[in-house]
């Protein structure tokens, strides 16, 4: 009667196979990730083979791998199989197979890793059915998931804070411990330390069932503590030998000794035994204080937790169990030491084995006796672990289902316990024997085993086998030893500590304590004594790639017939009892694996309840019939589709304990079959486990007691159980009522009365032992407590998955918080090293940017120190210089137009050129030349048209930003936000510089690349003088090139425009109040914007009606066009053909910066032959319909064929290959002028053109514009102002034409004889009649709708598809080369004008229609109007020597201001009579009959002191018209002549003084005033006795002069002009023009600019040397009136036009708004009209009674005005229309 309750247990640990392997094929087969799993708690896996150099054993998941994947073999532990498991199934050699077989048996008794595998079962899965939310967690599923739960791992850093954490809870215990008064029960239920003790509490339940799985869990270790205890055949060594055959084959296996039943127990997790064992004793000791001697509720902590109601209780059953079943392997394991320590006494090899022993330390050795709780080691349960059992189920006695529950577990627990006790204290004593006598057998095999030399790593040596071996601490999951604290308390204080922390035993180990050397070997025997008969029958191999490997595993007929004989018992029915309830399932049917077909392997899953989802590897196999005494196992590869997947360990028995060799079962043979099966059919299931799932009670017999050996087993019995029996009766006893309704027989019978009475009636151990060894209980106790007892152990599971869970997923969380805080770190920093990066390379760049800016401050005051230089050595050295003399004037001056733009954009002032030169050493070229030249250009056409094309937009016709015509109504806050997206290149920075931005400068010729910066107040341009194209730049060109180092302040800006530049919208041109502009290109339009929102809100300036707004800079031409009122006002005749030309060239994009936009003007004349023009005959005029190329009828209809047969296939079809307006036509007109003469030699590889191609003649130049089809020039509008440009004034050497000729002058036509006739004839054709009506056709033609599209065919005005906007992007070629060819094509190609309208342009209208606008050329009305329209007698006689007629209808005071010699003024009211007669809206009633109404104050005598200026003058100063100037606005009037040398500044209302001014040296003797401007401003020029002039700036606004009004005490002035060697007696300025005109007494007169530069001396005849009268016109007409009657014309540039003399004393000169007519009056009181061009007298008015001192003209140029020597003031009449040509000729 041996070891019935072992093998009950492992008929229950088979039954748990059973259902699990079917769902492990399943998984095996699909797992194929070779990652960890997520539950590898469950595996617990045999790491025999690790401490051998092997691979350690695979996790469940790299078995899977394996499985699924290749026919790997499942052994962990083996290298070789390994190796040859990537082979394709080649058949080894039989040593291989047996070098495998071998190696594995040693490396890890495959046995015993066999057993593990069958312990592999995830209860967790089994004990209830599966919700969906448990399933997902726990599941495996598909392993190619996007993202996977990493596996839970106990790390260094875990262990170490779980190990502070405890030592700081444990410290406060102990400090309660140590306390003098209270008890530890004090405190745990003190109401202070509630949330202590519930906080530790809910830590300690998040543990428990963790650190369980880590210690091996309580199912592996209750296994290893039931399993049989007796020896295998044993050798002196210590080794066993196994002997197994197939076919004559003897392979023997030599096992090392050292594997305990323990060694079904892994270290899992990451954590080692040691550790685990620790934090599981101390945990314990924690629930020693806090639960078992607390009075705290759980039920709060369960509710947090999600646990179901007494889970915490149960939790401590687990861990009480866990700690119970750990001590009953030591107690197990002491008993072993001493019988081993008897054989190897006996052995002869005791050399050999105390190498090993000496070698090798276990854990258990390693605990001291007086740390170990053990403290009878011969006891079944300590008496502290009996105490906590008890207090656990008896803590919570009134929750009566819980303490049911636990009652019904600890039933069973301790059943098995007693059962397996007993077996072991039967089987010892009959194993002695059988022992001793086969060691030396087994030594003698181990020595002689071919399979020793096999694997060198292992075994160098049989005598140091175990050398290599390091203590196997992993293995044996026994008490470990806690690792070091850092908390500062030694390793004594800690175990003093857990001594107190102990509730009922002694304290736990705490330190490693070395082992005595002896030790080892005597565990090593009973080690392997245990392991010998679980090998015999589970005997497993993994399979190899060699194929099958069938091994049958024959149980030695010694061991078996022994017990046979001497019991009498049938062997056959012991092992059929023992095998009949697992072979019932698995005899169902043999399954093919692995799953061939994937259908299948889905149905066979499907057949399997959902419950059973466990990561066991294991498998049923198909069992033959064994016969008698053997048994045979299957171990199968891959190969085989009945074997087994590789990586699955099969196996029939999963038990701990394999077949006992002694069982007595008293019943007999049936009634062991039958029971069996009683037991295997009565498992059904219940919560999802079955009562098969678990370690049964083993089955013995009751003994015999009539010998004296069953006394002395008696005597142990009683020893072993005498403190466990009480326990049980007590439970038994206690729940009675309950245990009596659970633990019923086979036939329903309740066992718990005849158990009580049989207990009642006797105190002895034995009567307990023998009832719960009897059939019928051992089947109740297994079904009904042991279903109890594995939902115990199932809810761990779940519990400790759910809690590693929970920390993946927390830690996954925190993982995802800290690499997203990692991530937004790194972000962080990259955004501050960015943030640096930036900072720097804004430092860089604001350094760069200040040296760029101080580099350029010192370029612009190098440059303005020159010219000051130039200045100073000009006004020293010129002839009326301090230096001067008379020999220099015999020197050439050379001269160049000025940059400077009169209103009408005319550029007619030339400068003193100090670059001047001949240029003698400049040649002609040759006709071989243009030869060369045009190759070349035909060439490059035509390399160019196959790729420029690609760029060519689709439609011709191009549409405009802003389609509606109209100006944006955007506001300019909009436009902001809008400027904001855009991307310029450009820095904006904080500092000083508001923007900069990469820029080039155009100006005529060069393309200057830099950069551009504005501040707040200034505009900065500094040359990239690095950059190799500016580096090409000739010299000569740069020097007339200005704004390279340029500063414009933003109170200069008149006006900024939008320009293209290469047709691309990127350029700009800003207009300054020194009348120059100056133009920048951008890399693209965004900055365009960005440029003009940092500049003055100016808009295009005030010329054209437009509000000054940034968004009409912006605007497209044509919307300008659509938003201008200069249409109309030129439809209304206000402004002349000229001024609308040149508006329509501005807004067009035409500009004077950029030769190839130049500005375009028509031909209007087409005799140049005869003597005379007549420019009243239509046929003297061009047909202004036509372009020019069509004028010519034989030409046009060349040009038309040559449209309509266009060969070119990549080219749309043009009319003409060459264009009306280019660079080289705007060089070939300008080349006889400088800066143009410069360069057009640049242009030209400095050679001057053919001679024959050279512009030498007018009349030439229009018949080639007829003739030759490749010139269709227009003109350019200085044919139209600027005669200078048709003489060669430097003498340059042009070359000689073929028939002789000198190229020089230019040849006039036949009717000028002089250039200013030329210009002033064309002029006048330009504006005559003929042109007004046609202008509106030439403007469709340029800027309108006949520009492009059908109409423009139609008009034959097609040109080169290059020159019109929109054509091409060149943002859009890439590659440089081809970009720069496209760049000179459109350079050489020319540019067509933006297009301003799509539909025909409105005419000008008739001006016999506007006879009521006076400044139409033909309005002729009251031809019988009287001369002299009012006489105006001033009480005074005193002569009037001033008049001023400021009679704007829009001023304040229109008037006539009048002075008298005795500065008594007037301010006489004007009235708008004489314009308005028949005038819309004129009445009688209105009308005042008379224009001037005398000043009230003085027709009144009342206020004579408020118009009188009382100041005096310097008594030498004869008064004169020069001695006084009125403001533009009548409020203020200026005079000089005082002695203190200043001129004075006083209010005509009031006549007070409001200012004087101080600057001159000597008396003043003379003022003027420039024309007036917006806001009044304007010059004011002083001249004085010193002999210099002073430019003085007034301001409108303040009414003083100077700009400030704080300074008006000491104005400074603008200029001071010097030159005359004595007193300036007259002098005048002109504003447009920018010029100063000013005589001295002696002479001469000189011309300055308004900068202070003397430019020039007018120098008449001899007899014109004595100044008295100076009168300048806009147009450039300088009329001087000398002494004694002489008259002379001047041009600005100081030619003398014409001169007459006449008898008259001239006092007053007047020349008319136009500069055409000139009025003078004097002493005989006579008023003349001149022609001012000629002298020609037009008009002489009736002479008055009194000499004329004074004249002015009304506003409307209709009245003059004279004041009288007499006192009084004359009105006339006066029209200057009636002496117009037209007029003549018509009327």
């Amino acid at each position: 009667m041996t070891g019935g309750g072992g093998a009950e247990l492992g008929t229950a640990r088979c039954a748990l196979e059973d259902e699990a392997e079917e769902a492990e094929f399943k998984l095996a087969s699909s797992l194929t990730d070779p990652s960890p799993t997520v539950d590898r708690e469950a595996s617990i896996a045999g790491r025999g083979a690790s401490g051998f150099g092997e691979v350690a054993t695979e996790t469940e998941g790299d078995m899977a791998a394996k499985g699924a994947g290749s026919s790997a073999a499942a052994d962990a532990g083996s290298t070789a199989s390994d190796t040859e498991r990537s082979d394709d199934g080649k058949d080894k050699e039989a040593k291989k197979i047996q070098t495998t077989t071998t190696t594995q048996t040693l490396h890890g008794g495959r046995s015993v890793v066999q057993l593990e595998r069958d312990l592999r079962v995830d209860l967790g899965f089994r004990g209830m059915p599966m919700t969906e939310e448990q399933r997902r967690q726990f599941s495996p599923g598909p392993r190619t998931t996007m993202f996977r739960i990493p596996e839970f791992k106990w790390s260094p850093m875990h262990q170490r804070l779980l190990t502070d954490l405890l030592f700081a809870l444990e410290t406060d215990v102990h400090v309660w411990r140590s306390h003098s008064t209270k008890s530890v029960m004090d405190f745990v239920n003190s109401n202070e330390n509630i949330i202590f003790v519930h906080n530790t509490i809910h830590l300690i339940s998040q543990m428990v069932d963790n650190i369980i799985i880590a210690c091996g869990g309580i199912l592996p270790l209750l296994s290893a503590a039931t399993s049989p205890s007796s020896t295998k055949q044993k050798n002196a060594s210590g080794q066993r030998v196994v002997k197994t055959g197939e076919v004559g084959r003897r392979v023997e296996r030599v096992d090392t000794v050292g594997e305990t039943e323990l060694e079904s127990v892994e270290a899992t997790q990451g954590m080692s035994a040691e550790t685990a064992n620790t934090f599981l004793s101390r945990l314990m000791a924690m629930v020693d204080v806090l639960v078992f001697a607390s009075s705290l509720n759980f039920s709060e902590i369960e509710a947090e937790k999600n646990m179901s109601s007494g889970g915490l209780m149960r939790q401590c059953l687990r861990l009480v169990c866990c700690v119970a079943v750990r001590n009953c392997l030591e107690c197990r394991q002491r008993q072993r030491d001493r019988g081993c320590k008897a054989s190897i006494l006996n052995s002869k090899s005791q050399d050999s084995l105390q190498n090993i022993a000496s070698a090798s330390k276990t854990a258990i050795e390693n605990l001291p006796s007086n740390l170990s709780p053990i403290k009878d080691p011969d006891r079944l349960l300590q008496d502290v672990d009996i105490n906590r059992l008890r207090a656990v189920v008896f803590r919570d006695v009134d929750d009566s289902k819980q303490a049911q529950f636990l009652a019904l577990a600890v039933v069973y627990f301790i059943s098995v316990l007693m059962v397996s006790k007993y077996r072991d204290i039967l089987e010892p004593q009959r194993e002695t024997a059988r022992a001793m006598s086969q060691s030396g057998r087994s030594i003698r095999q181990e020595i002689n085993s071919p399979t020793s030399t096999d694997n060198p790593v292992a075994f160098p040596d049989s005598g140091g086998m175990l050398k290599e071996i390091p203590t196997p601490v992993e293995e044996l999951h026994l008490e470990a030893s806690l690792p070091h604290t850092d908390s500062g308390i030694g390793e004594e204080q800690v175990s003093g500590v857990l001594n107190g922390a102990e509730l009922d035993g002694p304290p736990s180990s705490m330190g490693r304590i070395p082992t005595p050397p002896g030790a080892m070997s005597e565990l090593l025997c009973t080690l392997s004594s245990e392991v010998k008969r679980s090998q015999e029958s589970l005997l497993s191999e993994p399979a190899s790639s060699s194929g099958i490997s069938r091994v049958e595993v024959l149980k030695p007929a010694s061991s078996i017939s022994s017990i046979s004989q001497s019991k009498g018992i049938n062997v056959k029915e012991i092992l059929k009892s023992l095998v009949a309830a697992p072979m019932e399932g698995a005899e169902a049917g043999p399954e093919p694996l692995p799953y061939p077909d994937p259908a299948i392997k889905r149905e066979a899953h499907a057949m399997l309840p959902m419950q059973f989802h466990s990561f066991d590897r294991s498998v049923v196999v198909p069992v033959k019939k064994p016969p008698p005494g053997s048994l045979a196992v299957n171990t199968v590869g891959s190969g085989s589709r009945e074997g087994l997947a590789a990586g699955s360990t099969p196996n029939i028995f999963a038990a701990a304990s394999a077949t006992p060799k002694s069982m007595i079962n008293t019943t007999g043979p049936t009634e062991a079959a039958s029971s069996s099966t009683n037991s295997s059919t009565s498992s059904s299931f219940v919560n999802g486990a079955t009562s098969k799932n678990l370690p049964a009670v083993q089955t013995v017999a009751p003994m015999p007691e009539d010998t004296m050996e069953n006394m002395s087993i008696t005597t142990k019995l009683e020893r072993a159980l005498e403190k466990v029996a009480p326990l049980l009766r007590e439970i038994f006893v206690d729940f009675a009522p309950f245990l009596s309704r659970t633990l019923l027989g086979s036939h329903g019978q309740e066992l718990l009365i005849e158990g009580l009475v049989c207990m009642k009636s006797s105190t002895s151990v034995v009567e307990l032992v023998m009832l719960l060894c009897s059939q019928e209980w051992q089947n109740s106790i297994q079904k009904n407590a042991g279903l109890a007892f594995i939902e115990l152990i199932n809810e761990g599971r779940l519990l400790c998955h759910a809690m590693k869970d929970h920390i993946v997923r927390v830690a996954n969380e925190a993982e995802f918080i800290l690499n997203r805080q990692r991530a937004e770190d790194v972000h962080k920093h990259a955004e501050f090293e960015s943030n640096c990066a930036q900072y720097a390379a804004d430092r860089k760049d604001e350094e760069k940017m200040c040296d760029h800016l101080i580099g350029a401050a010192k370029h612009r005051d190098h440059v303005t120190a020159n010219q000051l230089k130039q200045k100073i050595l000009n006004i020293l050295t010129n002839k009326h210089g301090a230096w001067g003399a008379l020999a220099q004037s015999q020197l050439h001056d050379f001269w160049r137009l000025d940059y400077w733009e009169d209103d009408l954009r005319r550029r007619r002032r030339f400068v003193r050129n100090a670059f001047g030169s001949t240029h003698l050493d400049i040649t002609c070229k040759s006709l071989e030349d243009y030869g060369s030249e045009e190759d070349e250009g035909v060439k490059a056409k035509k390399g160019f048209r196959s790729q420029a094309v690609v760029s060519q937009n689709q439609e011709t016709e191009l549409m405009l930003e802003g389609d509606d015509d109209a100006v944006s109504l955007l506001q300019e806050k909009e436009i902001d936000n809008l400027a904001a997206h855009f991307r310029p290149r450009v820095i904006i920075s904080r500092g000083p510089v508001v923007l900069s931005t990469p820029a080039q400068l155009v100006a005529p010729v060069i393309v200057a690349r830099g950069t551009l910066s504005i501040t707040t107040t200034e505009i900065y341009f500094e040359v990239d003088e690095d950059d190799t194209a500016f580096k090409r730049i000739d010299s000569k060109v740069l020097a007339y090139s200005e704004g390279l180092h340029g500063k414009w302040m933003f109170s200069e800006i008149r006006a900024v425009f939008s320009r293209r530049y290469l047709l691309q919208n990127t350029a700009m041109e800003v207009f300054m109040a020194n009348r120059t502009s100056v133009m920048f290109n951008f890399p693209d339009q965004a900055t365009v914007k960005k440029v003009v929102y940092s500049l003055p809100r100016v808009g295009v300036g005030t010329s054209y009606g437009l509000p000054q707004a940034r968004r009409i800079s912006l605007a497209t031409p044509r919307q300008l066009f659509k938003s201008s009122n200069m249409t109309q006002r030129w439809q209304r005749r206000e402004i002349s053909n000229f001024e609308y030309l040149m508006f329509l060239n501005t807004i067009a994009g035409r500009t004077y910066n950029d030769l190839n936009q130049y500005p375009v003007f028509p031909w209007v004349l087409t005799n140049y032959e005869s003597e005379e023009l007549d420019l009243t005959l239509p046929g003297n005029f061009r047909d202004l319909s036509k372009p020019i190329g069509a004028l010519n009828p034989k030409r046009a209809v060349f040009y038309a064929d040559r449209y309509e047969t266009w060969e070119e296939e990549q080219m749309p079809p043009c009319h003409y290959n060459s264009h009306y307006s280019t660079s080289t036509s705007t060089l070939y007109w300008l080349v006889r002028i400088e800066p143009f003469t410069t360069f057009f030699l640049n242009a030209n590889g400095n050679k001057f053109d053919h001679p024959d191609r050279t512009f030498s003649s007018i009349a030439r130049s229009w018949r080639n514009c007829q003739r030759d089809t490749s010139d269709v020039k227009e003109l350019i509008p200085e044919f139209y102002y600027l005669p200078e440009m048709f003489v060669n004034s430097n003498g340059y050497h042009l070359g000689e034409r073929q028939d002789g000729t000198a190229v020089c002058d230019v040849e006039l036509p036949p009717w000028a004889k002089k250039p200013e006739d030329f210009v002033r004839i064309s002029r006048m054709a330009l504006e005559s009649e003929f042109v007004s009506c046609q202008l509106h056709q030439w403007i469709d033609l340029i800027f309108g709708y006949k520009q492009r599209g059908p109409e423009a065919v139609r008009a034959l005005n097609v040109f080169h598809y290059v020159t019109y906007e929109g054509s091409v992007n060149l943002d859009s070629i890439a590659d440089p080369l081809l970009r720069e060819a496209m760049e000179a094509q459109i350079q050489g190609f020319g540019q067509t004008p933006s297009q301003l309208l799509i539909e025909p342009h409105p005419p000008r209208s008739s001006a016999m229609h506007l006879c009521f606008l006076p400044q139409s050329p033909l309005m002729f009305k009251d031809q019988m109007q009287q001369d002299v329209i009012m006489v105006l007698k001033f009480p005074s006689n005193s002569p009037v020597t001033h008049v001023a007629a400021n009679t704007l209808p829009h001023l304040a005071i229109p008037a006539a201001v009048t002075v008298t010699c005795s500065r008594l003024f007037a301010v006489n009211r004007w009235h708008n009579t004489v314009g308005l007669r028949g005038a819309p809206g004129y009445s009688l009633e209105q009308a005042h009959h008379l224009p001037i109404e005398m000043d009230s104050l003085i027709a009144n005598n009342s206020g004579v002191n408020k118009r009188q200026i009382t100041d005096l003058v310097d008594q030498s100063i004869q008064i004169n018209s020069h001695c006084f100037v009125v403001t533009a606005d009548n409020r203020y009037i200026l005079v000089c002549g005082f002695w203190d040398k200043s001129f004075r500044v006083y209010s005509s209302e009031t006549g007070k003084l409001t200012q004087i001014v101080f600057g001159h040296w000597d008396v003043v003797t003379c003022l003027a005033r420039s024309e007036s401007y917006i806001g009044g401003d304007c010059y004011i020029v002083s001249g004085s006795r010193d002999a210099t002039l002073l430019l003085w700036y007034w301001s409108g606004r303040h009414h003083i002069i100077g700009d400030n009004p704080n300074n008006s005490d000491y104005p400074a002035p603008r200029a001071v002009l010097t030159g005359h060697d004595h007193e300036v007696v007259c002098v005048s300025v002109c504003a447009e023009l920018g010029l100063v005109i000013s005589g001295a007494r002696e002479g001469p007169c000189l011309v300055h600019t308004i900068t202070g530069d003397l430019l020039r001396a007018l120098e008449g005849t001899e007899l014109c040397a004595l100044p008295r009268l100076i009168s300048v016109s806009s147009e450039g007409h300088c009329i001087i009136y000398y002494e004694r009657g002489h008259f002379c014309n001047f041009s600005i540039n100081g030619k003398l036009l014409a001169q007459m003399d006449l008898n008259d004393s001239t006092r007053a000169i007047l020349l008319s708004s136009d500069g055409q007519n000139l009025v003078t009056g004097g002493d005989n009181g006579v008023v003349e009209v001149w022609q001012a061009c000629d002298f020609k007298q037009l008009y002489i008015y009736p002479g008055c009674d009194a000499g004329i001192r004074a004249m002015d003209l009304s506003h409307d140029q209709r009245t003059l005005i004279t004041g009288m020597a007499s006192g009084s003031i004359v009105a006339f009449n006066i029209d200057f229309n009636r002496w117009h040509y037209e007029h003549q000729n018509r009327y």
